[in-house]
């Protein structure tokens, strides 16, 4: 019984700021813990004595709470090999962290430590492991052949510190118990944060796979429109040699077109002057006789053949 109250001493509930005063006081005043005797229990007594305390706790249960908060402490700051470990879920990490390193030295006021001989009887009385006596009683010879030895067993303590023990672990269990519940709380949402986590590493898995679908097809279009585009560039260059055929073309017409006129002007020169040498022999035709009136008319003929040809043939440049 007396050794589950030590082992529970440092759950007995403090504030937040009341735990930070205690690492400050602590740090603060290492020198009171010189290692003589009663040193220790003098200097905790002094911190609770400060800090309003000693009516709450006892200087047991403060060097107790130190040590396991120091163990606490060692074990998240160099965890076993294999073992991971989340400082920053133990609020107060670092503080002990700045406790440890000595940055907390002059954080918190100098105290002086009671003197041996001081009355204690401000302070929570230290719990006693409570003796046990156990008496065996001889009884008489033919006592012994009837009902065999008879042991008497008597308990020593006082009821009331036993009723005041039970009292504390009660207290220290529901602690225990409302510390368990907050943990399981704290896991569930933990478990319930690694879920969504998981679903939203999902999400983002098939988002990824549908942006790598979306850039295969956007590859894809760019390969098409750069085959279209040197496609495009393949008929640019035919059409540039078409247009180049067209205007060497073009300008052979231009020529043509102009032959053509300068023989129109000849045919034309050549009809006026035809027509002048008719009418010039016209006064001669009855003297000179049918043989030169034939001549004169196939003359004629001809140039009107050349002249009909050269019309067509301009019809012909025209048309192309």
């Amino acid at each position: 019984f007396n050794g589950l109250i030590s082992q529970t001493f440092s759950l007995i509930p403090v504030s937040p700021k009341e735990t930070e005063d205690f690492v400050k006081l602590r740090a603060s005043n290492s020198y009171l813990f010189s290692g003589r005797r009663n040193s220790s229990m003098w200097a905790w007594r002094a911190i609770l004595k400060h800090m309003g305390l000693h009516h709450k706790m006892t200087h047991c249960q403060a060097s107790k709470k130190w040590e396991n908060m120091k163990k606490k402490y060692k074990v998240l700051k160099n965890p076993p090999e294999g073992v991971k470990v989340f400082p920053e879920m133990w609020p107060h990490f670092n503080l002990l962290d700045d406790a440890m390193e000595g940055r907390l030295e002059g954080s918190a006021p100098i105290l002086k430590a009671f003197p041996e001989h001081k009355d204690d009887t401000d302070f929570l009385p230290t719990s006693k492991p409570k003796r046990r006596k156990f008496s065996m009683m001889k009884a008489a010879p033919s006592a012994v052949m009837v009902a065999g030895p008879e042991i008497e067993v008597s308990l020593n303590g006082d009821e009331e510190e036993e009723q005041d023990g039970r009292e504390a672990i009660e207290h220290i269990m529901q602690d225990v118990e409302s510390e368990r519940t907050s943990l399981e709380s704290d896991r569930a949402m933990m478990e319930n944060d690694r879920r969504v986590m998981e679903r939203e590493k999902r999400v983002m898995e098939r988002e990824r796979q549908v942006l790598q679908r979306e850039r295969a097809v956007l590859d894809r279009e760019v390969a098409a429109l750069d085959r279209d585009r040197a496609c495009m560039d393949r008929e640019r260059a035919i059409i540039e040699r078409e247009r180049a055929v067209l205007e060497r073309e073009k300008a052979i017409m231009v020529k043509d077109r102009e032959a053509v006129k300068r023989d129109r002007l000849a045919l034309e020169l050549e009809r006026a002057t035809l027509e002048r040498v008719g009418a010039a022999k016209e006064k001669t035709v009855e003297s000179t006789g049918e043989g030169e009136h034939s001549s004169s008319r196939i003359t004629c003929e001809t140039v009107d053949r050349k002249e009909r040809f050269l019309s067509l043939f301009e019809k012909l440049i025209e048309n192309f």
